[in-house]
């Protein structure tokens, strides 16, 4: 399947907003990198920062629908939820280094309307994550004492495989999922089955 001039573009942005930064990082080099004229290339990403907008919104938007989907599981329990939340965010920032990147780290670079929007996607995301937290702490399954401060660690953690982790290493992308898993649940204070079980 042949990849569009703006799919094409957009992989050239993130590529380069990894590298060098969103400030680093000139029009002439991502038309170079895309083989298309200046000009051209303003047709397909409108400015500069609507590209940069475009590339943390589909990043966070894809987190928070995940996220909310295993938020509604009725069935599942407050270790289950934490668990899934676990391997999305792990798998998801394994998987793309350099995504995490952009979007972790040129949130700065945006306007100020732009970064509104951005941030307030980030605060859905992390909201899952704290209400399930809180709603493990309410039924007794995790035993912590300040949860707001617990979705801080646990997300930071999880974010951190994105500096490090490489296919080519020890563990595959389940593999290091389950193991920050069993870490989360020993963090929130869940019974040692719990985290066996993980």
């Amino acid at each position: 399947m042949s990849t569009s001039t703006g799919e094409r573009v957009q992989a050239a942005a993130l590529a380069l907003f990894a590298e060098r930064g969103y400030h680093g990082t000139g029009i002439r080099q991502l038309a170079d990198a895309t083989g298309l004229s200046s000009a051209s290339l303003y047709h397909y990403m409108g400015t500069k920062e609507d590209l940069l907008v475009g590339l943390m919104r589909s990043s966070l938007t894809r987190l928070v629908d995940a996220a909310a989907a295993i938020a509604q599981d009725p069935r599942a329990t407050s270790r289950e939820r934490l668990v899934a939340l676990v391997h999305l965010h792990v798998r998801t920032h394994a998987s793309a280094p350099d995504e995490t990147r952009v979007v972790d780290d040129e949130v700065r670079a945006l306007s100020e309307s732009a970064r509104r929007e951005v941030v307030g996607l980030r605060d859905r995301y992390e909201q899952v994550w704290q209400d399930a937290i809180e709603s493990g702490i309410a039924d007794g399954t995790f035993q912590v004492g300040d949860a707001a401060l617990v979705r801080r660690a646990l997300l930071e953690m999880c974010s951190g495989v994105a500096r490090w982790w490489t296919p080519a290493g020890a563990l595959d992308l389940d593999a290091l999922a389950g193991e920050y898993a069993v870490l989360a649940l020993r963090l929130v204070g869940a019974p040692r089955s719990a985290a066996r079980d993980a």
